[in-house]
């Protein structure tokens, strides 16, 4: 079992910044990927960055160039640093990790970008 725990949402202006944690905890031995996903208002969730246990990296097209992923593999943690945001990057962030055939996901954190 594996649990995961976000922070760091909040309301942003625009142009403005925001990093996001997501701590995995639980019996766990070697995580390989970790992700970022988003789900705006009616709208399907939808992928935002995915990193491997090696660094490797992957990113929607709507947020590349703006948007930074890292990961502590120690801390089983990864980090979203989001830069220059837009109203349209409004929504709930939610971590996923897949870990021994089940995808485990966090509780979703809001992020409001608005004037």
């Amino acid at each position: 079992q594996v649990q995961l725990v976000e922070s760091g949402g909040g309301l942003v202006q625009p142009g403005g910044s925001l990093r996001l944690s997501c701590a995995a905890s639980g019996r766990i031995f070697g995580i390989n990927d970790m992700g970022w996903y988003r789900q705006a208002p009616g709208k399907e969730r939808e992928l935002v960055t995915l990193v491997t246990s090696v660094g490797t990296t992957n990113y929607g097209d709507s947020v590349k160039g703006r948007f930074s992923v890292s990961r502590d593999n120690a801390k089983n943690t990864v980090y979203l640093q989001m830069n220059s945001l837009k109203p349209e990057d409004t929504g709930v962030y939610y971590c996923k990790v897949p870990y021994r055939g089940t995808n485990y996901w966090g509780q979703g954190t809001q992020v409001t970008v608005s004037s």
